[in-house]
This record gives C-alpha cells, sequence and structure tokens, in this order.
C-alpha cells in the first residue's frame, strides 16, 4: 500500500448559523467552491489532474445536494475531468471524506484528491434530510434513539461531571479561540470569504464569546430538560442504564458547539504526485478507523474508536503529541481526557467547537487542518483527530508531520 500525504489544508472562517450570520448570503455551494479555489491557487494546481473531489455534508438537500463537490468544482472553474462525491457520517463526514481519499490514494486508484467538506446551517437546517433513525419506530427504537443533548447529560451524569465542570470546560475553549486567533495560529489556514466585487464578507470565526465567564453561563438554563423528562428521553437512558436513577441536565447553549456556516479543503496525494506538481507534503496520514458505539450514550465514540486505532497502529497513547477532539458538547471531551488521562494542554490547544462552532460536514475537516498547523508551530510530530458521531459512532485519524 502506498502512504498518502497531506500538501494543504484550508477552510473558510466560520460564520453564525443564523439569518443574520455574515455566511448566510452565502450558499453551500459557494463556500466550498472558495476553499477548491484556495487550495488550486496556493498549489498551482492544475485542476485536469485531479483524481477525485470528495467532500462531506450532512444535509445535502435542496440547494446543498445534488453532488454538491461537482457543483463547487463547476463554480470554482476547475477542469470538467475532475469528479465530485458527496458522503456523510453525521459530524465525522469531512474526515471521512479525508480518510476516503487517502484509502483510494493507498490502493493506487488515485493519485490527487481534494477532500473536506461544507455545511450551511444557516441556510439548510439541521435535520432536513430526515431519515428512518429519527422518523421509524422500527428502527429508532431498537436504535434508542434520542436527542444528542440528552445523551452529552447521559454522559455527564454517568461520569461524573457537573454543571460547573461543563462550564469551565467551555470558559477554557473561549479564551483558547480567542487567544489562537490573537496570535494569528489560523492565519495559515483561514480564507477570507469574499463577494463578487472581492469585498471581505468574514475573515475570522464569528461565533466566538471571548468574554465568557462561568458567572455569564451559570445564567443559562439547562436546553435539555424538556426533551428529557417531558419527552421521555431520560426514561429511556434509564432504561439502558438503572443504575443512573436521574439524569443531571448541565448542558446548554453556551457549552455546546455552536451551529455555524463553514467549509473546509484538504490536498491529498501520493509521493510521486507532489514531485510531478512540485509541492512538499506536510504530513503522511498513517492510519484511520471507524467504530460504532453505544446509541444512548451515543457520543462516546471517539474512547472507542481510539482504542480501536492504536491497537490497529500498534501504538500507545504516549506516542501522540496532540489530540483534537470536536467539541460537541463538553462532556464529550471531559470524559474522553478522563478515560485516557490525557491532560487538557495536549487536547484541542487552540478551542473548539464551544467556541467557534460546527459546521457538521465540514469540520472533521478542519479540525485536521488546525492539527496540523500546531504540529508545524510547536515542531512535534504525531497528533490523533476524532469525532463522536450520530446515531453511536466514533471515527479517528492520526497523523504524521514528514
Amino acid at each position: 500500500m502506498a502512504d498518502a500525504y497531506i500538501y494543504d489544508a484550508v477552510r473558510t472562517p466560520r460564520g453564525r448559523g443564523k439569518k443574520d450570520g455574515s455566511l448566510h448570503e452565502v450558499p453551500a455551494v459557494r463556500l466550498a467552491a472558495k476553499t477548491l479555489e484556495a487550495v488550486r491557487d496556493r498549489n498551482g494546481l492544475d485542476t485536469s489532474v485531479v483524481d477525485d473531489i470528495i467532500f462531506g455534508c450532512v444535509d445535502p438537500v435542496g440547494e446543498a445536494g445534488s453532488v454538491i463537490p461537482r457543483s463547487a468544482a463547476f463554480e470554482a472553474g476547475y477542469d470538467t475531468k475532475a469528479p465530485g462525491m458527496q458522503i456523510s457520517r453525521f459530524c465525522a463526514s469531512g474526515l471521512d471524506a479525508v480518510n476516503f481519499g487517502a484509502s483510494k490514494i493507498a490502493q493506487g486508484a488515485d493519485e490527487i484528491v481534494i477532500a473536506g467538506g461544507v455545511e450551511s446551517m444557516s441556510r439548510v437546517g439541521m435535520g432536513m434530510s430526515g431519515g428512518a433513525w429519527y422518523m421509524d419506530p422500527s428502527v429508532s427504537i431498537p436504535g434508542w434513539f434520542m436527542p444528542q443533548g440528552v445523551s452529552a447529560d447521559v454522559i455527564a451524569t454517568r461520569y461524573g461531571f457537573s454543571r460547573d465542570d461543563v462550564d469551565a470546560y467551555a470558559v477554557e475553549s473561549q479564551k483558547r479561540a480567542a487567544h489562537a486567533w490573537d496570535k494569528g495560529y489560523f492565519k495559515n489556514s483561514v480564507i477570507p470569504v469574499k463577494d463578487q466585487n472581492g469585498l471581505t464578507i468574514l475573515d475570522r470565526d464569528e461565533h466566538m464569546r471571548p468574554t465568557t465567564d462561568m458567572q455569564s453561563l451559570g445564567q443559562l438554563q439547562p436546553s435539555f430538560t424538556i426533551p428529557g423528562e417531558m419527552g421521555g428521553f431520560d426514561a429511556v437512558a434509564i432504561q439502558r442504564y438503572p443504575e443512573l436513577e436521574e439524569v443531571n441536565h448541565v448542558h446548554h447553549a453556551g457549552n455546546s458547539s455552536g451551529i455555524v456556516d463553514g467549509a473546509a479543503a484538504v490536498l491529498l496525494g501520493s509521493k510521486k504526485a507532489g514531485k510531478t506538481l512540485g509541492i512538499k507534503p506536510r504530513a503522511r496520514i498513517r492510519t484511520f478507523a471507524n467504530i460504532g458505539s453505544d446509541p444512548v450514550m451515543m457520543l462516546t465514540g471517539p474512547v472507542d474508536v481510539t482504542e480501536k486505532l492504536l491497537k490497529r497502529a500498534k501504538m500507545k497513547l504516549s506516542d501522540i503529541d496532540l489530540f483534537e477532539l470536536n467539541e460537541a458538547f463538553a462532556s464529550v471531551v471531559l470524559r474522553y481526557m478522563q478515560a485516557f488521562d490525557i491532560p487538557h494542554d495536549q487536547i484541542n490547544v487552540n478551542g473548539g467547537a464551544i467556541a467557534m462552532g460546527h459546521p457538521l460536514g465540514a469540520t472533521g475537516a478542519m479540525i485536521l487542518g488546525t492539527v496540523l498547523d500546531e504540529l508545524e508551530r510547536r515542531d512535534l510530530n504525531t497528533a490523533l483527530v476524532t469525532l463522536c458521531i450520530g446515531a453511536g459512532m466514533g471515527t479517528a485519524t492520526i497523523i504524521e508531520r514528514v
């Protein structure tokens, strides 16, 4: 099997996923096209040699449907020889797009792949694509369907995380993200989104609230008490875990990931492709894995898939310099750190989705680029990137600098 290398990684800023968000006027196809343009222009890429464009999109309906990376390639002015494919594994879609592209390169099927993801959550609402897991009792009952926020509260209850614990984590995420922006840590990867006149619409993550503190978060009411208690999902959780007795609802908008718009793209290739194009690889994709996990807690998949991945790679936790775990909810990261005894100064060192937001289909590719930049800045070698996933799954990837 050949090695697959990362040659470049770009992302848009994240815009608030509401009608008054700065990126609301920009359709998903245009966000995706901006990243394709950046990959081409930054690397002098002849787009006729691109073997595939693979993008994650969790709700590929309406204007975000019809194989959006192919449409984005048209808008970006790519050669028509560059095909496109759209995939979804809920929140891990962007990382899985990278993994899928890497596997095609490793097998010798492709030489150059652009992989990433896009989501315009202000224009195509979360869950708009529907599905049997939500709606069909023959699936939702054996699949233990429940809202993710309730699952996050179940994790907090089962593993002993208090309201103060999750709020303190959220405050730190905001501080780290603000510090990273102020120090210019994202400047290598974030591309401004401009309008047709060349005027900048957004050049900085818009969801951040750097003045957040424990007092301000303490004023917020838990978001998932009503679906948990009145919707009956607490009872579902207790049926699965009778030792809980009750669910302590601790998550709210301030310690959960933000709804935002954004896109990301990663340029992948073989060693031969890099030499042909005259560009140097930044990292090698060492290995990756997926796993199914408990659908009730739902969001503990990163723990399970990390165990699987390290065993497969014959690596130890001590071999990993930095960890990047999507901050879907604060308890997800707290449980991961607890399970592996990972110090906080090794994980999500520049903040995460609680501060900057979670554009579902794009986030996996975004955080891959974020941790690669940080490896280079700190002159470290190896990182593990992972995400929790709806319906109880986990995806993880290990990259090594070259």
